[in-house]
């Protein structure tokens, strides 16, 4: 099984999950190949943030859901479309656990795979 993180971001969010504040979000989507067959997973992870230097990520408000998976190996194009509608996949995964992303303040640069 060969894990890929095709991207990931951290951004400003707000959450209240478990009695606690969450003010970071990261966003991430992660390719895994395995016999032939390729899934596509993105999460979303809500984590405190109480400094610019505070990324401990919590994993108690986390939600994440395939969004392809099929015979076949990883797919460049099928990445950049999943890439072009990231931002209203994560959107609609975060208001299932109450959650919203500021994607106009992203906290670092993405990361690609």
């Amino acid at each position: 099984m060969k894990v890929i993180d095709v991207y990931k971001q951290y951004f400003n969010g707000k959450c209240i999950y478990n009695d606690v504040p969450r003010k970071g979000a990261v966003v991430a989507l992660t390719a895994t190949s395995d016999a032939g067959t390729i899934k596509y997973e993105l999460s979303v992870n809500f984590f405190p943030y109480r400094d610019p230097e505070d990324f401990a990520i919590s994993y108690d408000a986390y939600i994440s859901e395939v969004i392809f998976e099929a015979k076949g190996r990883r797919s460049k194009k099928r990445e950049k479309v999943f890439l072009e509608e990231i931002k209203e996949y994560a959107k609609e995964l975060a208001k299932k656990i109450g959650g919203e992303i500021d994607f106009e303040r992203p906290l670092r640069e993405a990361m690609y795979g």
